[in-house]
């Protein structure tokens, strides 16, 4: 471990290197700078340098996310001594150059989702992973809304079969900040940088999702993706220049999975009104549970045990010190928000890293998303016919 003032004998540091500063670097800087706060963990996170191609903006970034120092190469971050672990917050086209460098140095990673803008850079960074394990080297998938409170209470129950046998998933991720035509292209709308639009955007999220509740592998799916603003303004380009649109603004398929449950999805960023809804149920043969993401604190149970004159789905507020992560936090009835669910993902990363474990969700459970995601754009390519998920 990086070797720091601040260090003590009973609590080794590790030094956090992090690429990228944007929307997800602020939220992942917030996480390493608070979870040490909340948590009694086993390693002290130190926030050793920010890695960002323009020097006097990466400058300004370090000082105001609460980063030691700066880099505008990320080659350099990896190399530093003072950094154990680096932690991938760019756009998807970096994602597997940076992280498989980090992991061949021997540092730790932290990578966003979806793992990789393709299948095979997802493939070459799930073998990077599991060469870097066999050295006591890990690397975490940034699935983030798995550790929502009431996610993973969610799972908790499935595990102890409180909704039975499942039959039916239903998950959606909806947003609406693109139905504006004129809103400018960004990288989130070009291929070469992102993969995929709202497939890998947020497709990525309710994939994860589905298979970590029931604890299933999707099987095969029949797909359709649509782009329905072409072409956008080009941001750098004043005059009303357009620029063509490369990915999908929405996805919807069907997926099966091997218990014979059936699955749907459905991922927009055209559904006006929709901010950040994601919501996910379950239907088994003795209960069901549903979460909405805007809804962030409670989750809906039903159980067919109830008396039929009074069942009905119950809220419950995941606030009590027994649901998870919740014993570090406030007073029952005092509600969490989105940003804490970075914070539980560092305490479960630094906790796995000092124990010697594999952290989840893993390179491999980020590749097994990905092949989802890759089997969605084949059946959508194939006039939605019905197509299976790789397996190898």
């Amino acid at each position: 471990m990086a070797e720091t003032p601040q260090q003590s004998e009973s609590r080794p540091v590790l030094g956090v290197g992090m690429v990228g500063y944007a929307f997800m670097g602020a939220a992942h800087s917030q996480a390493w700078r608070t979870a040490p706060h909340v948590f009694d963990l086993p390693l002290q996170p130190h926030m050793a340098v920010l890695c960002g191609r323009d020097a006097a903006a990466v400058r300004i970034a370090a000082r105001r996310l609460g980063w030691a120092a700066a880099e505008t190469d990320w080659h350099a971050l990896i190399k530093r001594d003072d950094v154990d672990l680096v932690d991938v917050c760019t756009p998807g086209d970096l994602h597997a150059e940076v992280a498989i460098a980090a992991l061949e140095a021997g540092k730790h990673v932290l990578c966003e989702k979806p793992l990789a803008n393709t299948l095979a850079e997802a493939e070459a960074m799930a073998a990077a992973a599991a060469r870097a394990a066999a050295r006591g080297v890990r690397a975490m998938t940034g699935f983030n809304y798995r550790r929502v409170p009431a996610v993973a209470l969610a799972r908790q129950l499935v595990t102890e079969g409180r909704i039975g046998r499942i039959r039916h998933v239903r998950a959606s991720y909806l947003q609406d900040w693109l139905v504006d035509p004129s809103f400018p292209l960004t990288w989130r709308l070009q291929a070469e940088r992102a993969g995929s639009g709202a497939l890998g955007d947020l497709g990525a999220h309710i994939v994860d999702l589905a298979q970590y509740l029931t604890g299933e592998l999707i099987a095969d799916v029949s797909a359709a993706t649509a782009t329905f603003v072409a072409e956008r303004p080009l941001a750098e380009a004043p005059g009303g220049t357009l620029g063509p649109v490369t990915v999908d603004d929405a996805a919807i398929f069907t997926g099966r999975l091997p218990s014979g449950a059936l699955a749907s999805f459905e991922a927009t960023r055209f559904a006006t009104g929709h901010k950040n809804e994601l919501r996910i149920e379950l239907n088994g043969d003795r209960g069901s549970l549903a979460f909405d993401l805007e809804r962030l604190n409670e989750l809906q149970f039903y159980d067919r045990a109830d008396e039929s004159a009074e069942a009905g789905f119950r809220r419950i507020v995941v606030t009590e010190p027994g649901h998870p992560y919740l014993s570090a936090w406030w007073p029952p009835g005092h509600v969490l928000g989105w940003e804490h669910t970075f914070t539980h993902e560092v305490r479960d990363l630094v906790t796995a890293i000092a124990a010697g474990t594999d952290p989840a969700p893993s390179f491999a459970d980020g590749l097994q998303v990905q092949r989802v995601l890759a089997a969605v754009e084949q059946s959508a390519a194939r006039e939605a016919s019905w197509t299976a998920v790789a397996t190898n």
